[in-house]
């Protein structure tokens, strides 16, 4: 049977994906990096490289979410997922060492850990009142595989193993360099006898003379044949111990063992972005569709920059956009240094961040779930290839519209500065054309102004300035005709540069 995910509603094909190339020109790469900080144990990384494409599997995903936000359900995973950790941790630690008993005592505490666990999630979950698909079949697995001979097998036998550990009584003798170790038989607990007798002597604070124990895991050779002796005095005991290491080498569920690293896929994100709500700044599970292609985003932000600013106590700016009917792409044009290439990263991770079943950062959101998502960033000339930059750039955009397909996705971000004017308006509008073509939503940041008005399909955002500063950016990108002239010559007349203010001056 298939393991039970709380991430995929239907199986998945196994593998590694390699990381998409657009990562870090939306700076997903930080976004991600910051998320896994801390659980790197969990290998969470590949699960951010794929993406669904199904409305329903995005459903299923936010459902899980909506579970996890009752925090009885949240704290009762967390648990069990620090007991989980203190398995895999001494699990690790029993591969380590060197002593045989001693890496086999780690492994029963560990197993014994392990049915700690299970069964507390186990009645936990028994209690809690889950509603997502994910969750509640998972919860069914759960108590069937506590309540089964199996897991009551293991259990019983590690309790059974560690108690009779725990009976063991032996005497060690030192007599010079000689050590003899005998079975316990009742003799006098002389240690006891010393404390009474200077008990009458303790009149108060007194220098404490007590020896430290190194906390070093790892047994010394002294220690080691000690315990070798005692193993021979308690054969059964310690076959038993050496039986159940060699019956239960793999005592973890697979199905458990992957609910404790899918769950993170949620917490850690969760977790990473708990400071940013407590700032203010809101989440929300988007609307998605695979078909449709109506978008309507609001107090939308970059989650990346969001995560830098905050801790600074610096103001995150928001946005919002729409697109209705005929309408594909967003042309983005502005002052320098006003926020479009923000704008733009933030317009493809709200899309991704969707398409994983994460909450988006914007107060609400309508959200297409593409199949590709494709970026052309500037980029540093690269003297291997021995091309030009504008070549280069013309490569890429070949390589990605031929690609690309309806039901893509492809941010642009100051395409052919390079170049000039004149040319960056033609390869704009032919690359223009070819996005419309195709029908994909796109986005591109230009300084080509008549690239905002091509034709229906294209949306015009503007990023603006203080109306009575035109040199002070607002971050603000809102919805209205290019007029970048009008900022040129705002400044122009701030600064006493305008054709009227130099006439006058040099009359």
């Amino acid at each position: 049977m298939p393991l039970i995910s709380v991430l995929f509603g239907q199986p998945v094909e196994a593998g590694e994906p390699a990381e998409p190339s657009f990562f870090p020109d939306l700076n997903l790469d930080q976004v991600f990096a910051a998320v896994v900080a801390g659980r790197e144990q969990y290998d969470l990384t590949p699960l951010f490289r794929i993406p669904l494409r199904d409305a329903a599997a995005v459903e299923y995903r936010h459902a899980v979410l909506r579970d996890l936000y009752v925090d009885a359900t949240a704290t009762a995973i967390a648990e069990f997922a620090e007991r989980m950790r203190t398995v895999r941790d001494g699990l690790a630690q029993a591969r380590k060492l060197r002593y045989r008993y001693q890496k086999e005592a780690w492994f029963l505490d560990a197993a014994r850990g392990y049915c700690a666990a299970v069964r507390a999630l186990a009645a936990a979950f028994g209690a809690a009142d889950l509603s997502s698909r994910g969750l509640t079949a998972f919860r069914e697995y759960l108590a069937g595989y506590a309540d089964s001979a199996e897991f009551g097998g293991l259990a019983a036998e590690a309790d059974e193993v560690a108690g009779a550990l725990d009976g063991v009584r032996y005497c060690v003798n030192i007599r010079g360099n000689r050590v003899t170790v005998t079975r316990y038989d009742g003799e006098a607990d002389f240690s006891a006898d010393v404390v009474a007798t200077f008990a009458k002597f303790a009149g108060g604070a007194v220098k404490d003379y007590h020896g430290q124990f190194s906390n070093w895991p790892e047994m010394n050779h002294v220690e080691e044949q000690i315990a070798d002796r005692v193993a021979r005095l308690f054969p059964d005991v310690f076959g038993a111990l050496d039986g159940f290491c060699e019956r239960h080498a793999e005592f973890r569920d697979d199905t458990v063992s992957a609910f404790d690293r899918e769950v993170q896929f949620y917490l850690a994100y969760l977790d990473h972005i708990a400071p940013l709500k407590e700032a203010g700044l809101e989440f929300c599970h988007p609307r998605v569709s695979a078909g449709e292609k109506e978008t309507d985003v609001e107090a939308a932000f970059d989650l990346a920059l969001a995560a830098k600013l905050v801790p600074r106590s610096t103001a995150v700016v928001t946005n919002d956009f729409r697109l209705s009917g005929a309408e594909r792409i967003f042309v983005v044009t502005g002052p320098n240094h006003g926020g479009k290439t923000t704008f733009a990263r933030m317009f493809g991770q709200l899309h991704y961040l969707a398409s994983l079943g994460y909450p988006v950062p914007a107060r609400r959101a309508r959200l297409f779930l593409p199949d590709r998502v494709f970026t052309h960033f500037e980029r540093e000339e690269d003297l291997a290839t021995l091309r030009g930059k504008l070549e280069d750039e013309l490569i890429r955009i070949r390589e990605v519209l031929g690609s690309a397909t309806g039901s893509s996705l492809l941010v642009m971000n100051e395409s052919f500065a390079s170049t000039t004017l004149r040319d960056a308006r033609f390869i704009g509008e032919r690359v223009l054309e070819t996005m419309i073509g195709l029908g994909l939503l796109g986005l591109y940041v230009t300084f080509v102004d008549e690239l905002a008005s091509l034709n229906e399909a294209c949306v015009s955002m503007v990023g603006t300035v203080v109306p009575d500063n035109p040199a002070e950016r607002t971050y603000r990108i809102v919805r209205k005709p290019a007029d970048g002239l009008a900022y040129a010559t705002a400044i122009a007349r701030k600064y006493g540069l305008t054709y009227p203010q130099l006439k006058e001056r040099l009359a």
